[in-house]
C-alpha cells in the first residue's frame, strides 16, 4: 500500500503550457501501480490546459472551482463534483474561469503518463 498526501508531491509544469497549470504525479507506476495514474491539477484562474488529443481515454473529477472542457464540439461547462470522460483522440482543454482556481483529478493508463 502507498499513501501520499497532496502536499508531499511536488509540482510539475507541463513544457511549452501556459503559466498556470501545475500538475502532481499522485499515484504512478513508480508506486508499484501496473495499470493506472493518477494525477491531481492545479489551474490557475483563467488560465487552461493546452487543446489536445491522444489514444488513450482519461476520467476527470472536478475538485474544486468552475471552468469548462473545451472540445471540438464546444464548451461545456464543469463544477465540483462533476466527473468528466475523455474518450481516446478527443481534442479537449480544461479552462479555468476568470474568479476561482480549479483543481481535478484525472486518471489515465499508467502506460501513457504525462504526455501532452
Amino acid at each position: 500500500m502507498v499513501i501520499k498526501h497532496y502536499a508531499d508531491v511536488k509540482p510539475n509544469a507541463y513544457a511549452d503550457v501556459p503559466e498556470g497549470v501545475e500538475m502532481r504525479e499522485m499515484i504512478t507506476e513508480r508506486d508499484g501501480a501496473p495499470r493506472f495514474a493518477m494525477r491531481v491539477f492545479d489551474v490557475k484562474p483563467g488560465a487552461g490546459t493546452p487543446l489536445h488529443t491522444h489514444e488513450w481515454e482519461h476520467e476527470v473529477y472536478i475538485l474544486k472551482g468552475t471552468g469548462k472542457v473545451r472540445t471540438e464540439n464546444g464548451d461545456t461547462p464543469f463544477a465540483p463534483g462533476d466527473s468528466v470522460y475523455i474518450a481516446p483522440n478527443e481534442k479537449h482543454c480544461f479552462i479555468a474561469d476568470p474568479t476561482a482556481p480549479v483543481q481535478f483529478i484525472c486518471v489515465i493508463p499508467a502506460k501513457n503518463q504525462c504526455r501532452l
